[in-house]
């Protein structure tokens, strides 16, 4: 199986350990970072979104017009932008990039992120939206002929667009979400199912949730498994955790200013299932199975993807390997310190691990299972 590797542009460098400062879109800084990605060797980076971060297609062209070869992943929420439309967007941006897009569907986990965009539908309501919304695209990407619907939630007459995906089938579609309901619409529409950096047995038991449903159309085989880590690098397995507890210091000293949005109290345990399971795992302890160090989920309240895997970049490499040998083929990394991470990655763990998976595959599968 190929492998894929993922990293993460920013407008403004800002992280768990630096807080926000300057301004909001630094074109230098993203063109830097961008840049960075490319010349180590990445896929992909994602364009992240939330109800107050700049526009991620906007940001999205200015990767594609920064670099040549780079891909994007661009995150989206359903339910704020027609279906139609959006179709068309994913479908001009494919040829304008020369089939450098994809595309991240995030329903929404978070009630308050979602009002602030005026969206008052419950999770439930929000997967069902969901689902409607990625059927609509498909249909509309592969009609030949104009299409009409009439659905809970869109209707429409006539719709068309002359313009078609330059990557075939489609774009790719990556889709988040931990709930039961979110693997349902998964299965049905995700070529990427993502998932945050749990453990092994939970990963395990996740792949094995999302193949069984996606098997109720005839795509078990067809879906494929992406997970988001943090990697802390250092010389010595010393030098790592030296590291690690430094970001922690710095991120608990940032917590304590009252000055960064990622420190925001909630007032109830967070709703989305993907933040509970990582909670989950901190609750098993500061690290789990052999180097997965979860203190920053636990401080976070696991807001978003915050576990790590400390050590080498050898340990590092050693510990993805069973992942992928779980299934996962895509990896999704970025660092506290994103542009300066960003340039260890693609110097010391890409290339690392694409090597290792060279050196296996020259090792029968059979002697693989008896070592």
């Amino acid at each position: 199986m190929s492998v894929e590797f993922i990293g993460y542009v920013g407008t403004q460098e800002v992280s768990e350990i630096i807080p926000p400062a300057g301004p909001v879109i630094d074109v230098d800084y993203a063109r830097s970072v961008a840049l960075a990605h490319e010349a180590g060797g990445f896929d992909r980076v994602l364009m992240a979104h939330s109800s107050a971060s700049p526009d991620a297609v906007v940001t999205a062209t200015q990767v594609f017009a920064d670099t040549r070869n780079l891909s994007v992943l661009l995150a989206h929420r359903p339910g704020f932008v027609a279906p139609t439309l959006f179709a068309r967007t994913l479908a001009t941006l494919d040829h304008f990039s020369r089939g450098r897009i994809a595309v991240h569907i995030i329903t929404g986990g978070d009630d308050a992120d979602q009002r602030r965009d005026g969206d008052y539908l419950d999770k439930d309501r929000r997967y069902e939206r969901t689902a409607e919304y990625l059927d609509i695209i498909k249909r509309i990407w592969s009609s030949d002929a104009p299409i009409e619907h009439a659905g809970q939630n869109y209707r429409f007459d006539g719709a068309f667009s002359s313009v078609k995906p330059l990557q075939k089938p489609h774009v790719p579609i990556y889709f988040g979400g931990s709930s039961e309901a979110a693997i349902q619409v998964a299965a049905r529409y995700a070529d990427v199912y993502a998932l945050w950096g749990e453990s092994l047995a939970q990963v395990r038991d996740t792949i094995a949730r999302v193949r069984a449903a996606a098997a109720q159309y005839g795509r078990a085989e067809h879906i494929r498994f992406s997970l988001s880590l943090r990697p802390v690098l250092g010389r010595t397995e010393a030098d790592a955790w030296a590291r690690a507890d430094d970001i922690l210091a710095r991120a608990k000293a940032l917590q304590g200013s009252g000055n960064h949005r990622l420190f925001e109290k909630r007032k109830t345990a967070p709703a989305n299932i993907g933040s509970q399971r990582l909670l989950d795992t901190a609750a098993q302890g500061k690290v789990v199975d052999t180097r997965l160090w979860t203190e920053i989920a636990a401080l976070t309240g696991a807001k978003g993807n915050s576990t790590s895997l400390v050590g080498t970049a050898d340990q590092v490499v050693e510990s993805l390997l069973p992942y992928y040998d779980l299934g996962v083929t895509t990896f999704l990394i970025r660092g506290f310190n994103p542009l300066q991470d960003a340039i260890e990655y693609g110097r010391d763990i890409i290339p690392r691990f694409k090597a290792a998976l060279a050196a296996r595959e020259q090792v029968p599968l059979e002697a693989r299972k008896a070592g």
